[in-house]
């Protein structure tokens, strides 16, 4: 082989290599975002439970400060 078929055929592996490399990761990724997505999919159903099981109104009841003082003021 000459020199250039040889420098060559290493690119090549190098290259498959990297592809290799991105392959995997790009896995990896995916699987992260599938990760998220389901803690998503499940935060949102459990802020639909919270709000079902929230009183009429929202609970935005209108607070006074002085209720809110410590028993020794």
């Amino acid at each position: 082989m000459s020199d250039s078929q040889e420098a060559l055929q290493e690119r090549i592996m190098e290259l498959e290599i990297k592809a290799s490399y991105t392959e995997d990761l790009l896995e990896q990724l995916n699987m992260t975002i599938y990760r998220q997505q389901q803690q998503i999919d499940l935060l949102i159903g459990e802020v639909r439970e919270l709000k079902r099981q929230a009183p009429e109104g929202g609970g935005a009841a209108v607070r006074n400060l002085r209720d809110e003082l410590p028993p020794h003021y």
